[in-house]
């Protein structure tokens, strides 16, 4: 149970984990949580805080209490009759864990996964465990991303470490040629369709349902391309990206081109921040000087139809020369991991579970602070002028993916969580 179906990490995971539960025998469920907007606005708050953000809100008191815990108890109540006693839930994230003592109280056998945090526990970090800690006593098992994730008073015995994967053969991650590529960015308009193309099939008009792109010019063939797919959140330092481009990378590679790509926030109820964070990286665009301007492209993507807004990803994935995740916090990054299998060369910020996929020189270059904006367009610059380190770096990012961050491993990971669940009667 989590609280979308569409957007974001997990989301895109639990689509294809209840898959390959179905398919493995394990009769499995999604369920999503609802709530009102002042609930999202209290586990948005909570989010961050997790992450070790500052909450300029101020702390959690009994009216950010009063509204979790209504939700939670209108929730179970609508579980009633879908649920057993005996079956095994696995909540995820803070926005679904003050289910756990109601369904504990039902019978199930309740574990957590947490996507975010950090192992930088400041005081909002600890306030926000402190917020949480009635509804973790219910939950038999943890998982984290991260082990150092887990707040420093819990039992060792009940945590779990679990990193999130991806599915190599999902549309997302599917191998892509160059005449796939050019299609499909030619669909969404973001280059120019090549003369011999015609009018487009039914699946290319899908796929140009499946983006809005905001650009002065098209993508010139064969300009090298710097790519970040992320959501409009704060956390993603989206705006931060732009400026590095246009501060330290545009003026030394006139030939350059940044594309920073995610969801359509109208299409994510539970991320509030969205549409006014895209809002301030189209100004910021805006802003900048007309021949910096025309080499940035900003696309939103449609969450409508997810084949079709996975092959657009993929597509500018695979299209792109270096790929950045310049996040001021990041749970694992799941966009990382996409890079990595798909071979690229990437520049990411040393943080949260980031430096568990990449290790810095071997299968991509970290930037220890991540406002840095002059070492990151130092990194990218570095790069985009060393073919043989960017091959290098991708090569090497392919082969820890297949060996850590793919499916089998996390399906695993789960089945093993199960077997504690049942024997901890």
């Amino acid at each position: 149970m989590n609280s979308t179906a569409t957007g974001g990490g997990v989301a895109e995971l639990l689509h294809r984990s209840i898959r390959l539960h179905n398919h493995h025998g394990l009769r499995a469920r999604w369920l999503v949580l609802t709530g009102e907007p002042d609930f999202f606005a209290v586990t948005k708050r909570l989010h961050h805080r997790l992450h070790g953000s500052p909450d300029p809100v101020g702390e959690l008191g009994p009216a950010e209490r009063n509204v979790y815990e209504t939700t939670a108890r209108s929730q179970a109540k609508q579980l009633l009759g879908r649920v057993a006693p005996g079956d095994l839930c696995v909540l995820h994230d803070p926005q679904t864990l003050g289910l756990a003592p109601h369904l504990a109280d039902l019978g199930l056998r309740v574990a957590w996964r947490c996507h975010i945090g950090t192992t930088l526990h400041a005081e909002a970090t600890q306030e926000t465990w402190r917020f949480l800690e009635p509804y973790l006593s219910a939950p038999v098992r943890c998982g984290f991303s991260v082990a150092g994730y887990a707040p420093p008073w819990m039992e060792r015995e009940r945590i779990v470490v679990l990193p999130p994967s991806i599915d190599p053969s999902a549309p997302k991650n599917l191998r892509l040629d160059g005449a796939e590529v050019q299609a499909l960015l030619s669909a969404i308009g973001l280059q120019r369709a090549p003369a011999s193309a015609g009018s487009p099939s039914t699946p290319d008009r899908a796929v140009a349902r499946a983006a809005h792109v905001l650009q002065e010019q098209q993508l010139p063939p064969g300009a090298p391309v710097i790519l970040q797919v992320s959501r409009w959140d704060p956390l993603k330092d989206m705006t931060g990206v732009l400026r590095t481009f246009a501060d330290h990378v545009a003026p030394a590679r006139p030939d350059a081109h940044l594309v920073l790509a995610g969801p359509e926030p109208a299409d994510i109820p539970d991320d509030p921040e969205g549409a006014a964070i895209h809002g301030s990286v189209v100004d910021t665009w805006r802003l900048l000087p007309a021949p910096v301007r025309e080499r940035v492209h900003l696309v939103n993507l449609s969450l409508k139809d997810a084949e079709a807004n996975a092959r657009v990803v993929n597509a500018l994935q695979t299209r792109a020369d270096v790929v950045l995740q310049k996040s001021l916090k990041e749970g694992f990054g799941l966009t990382v991991t996409e890079a990595m299998w798909k071979g690229k060369a990437i520049v990411a910020s040393a943080v949260g579970g980031i430096p568990t996929q990449i290790r810095d020189g071997h299968e991509g270059l970290l930037v220890d602070d991540p406002r840095d904006l002059r070492t990151f367009g130092k990194a990218v610059l570095r790069l985009l002028r060393d073919d043989t380190l960017r091959e290098r770096l991708g090569t090497a990012a392919h082969s820890r993916c297949a060996e850590r961050f793919l499916v089998g491993h996390e399906f695993r990971g789960y089945c093993s969580l199960y077997g504690e669940l049942l024997q901890c009667l």
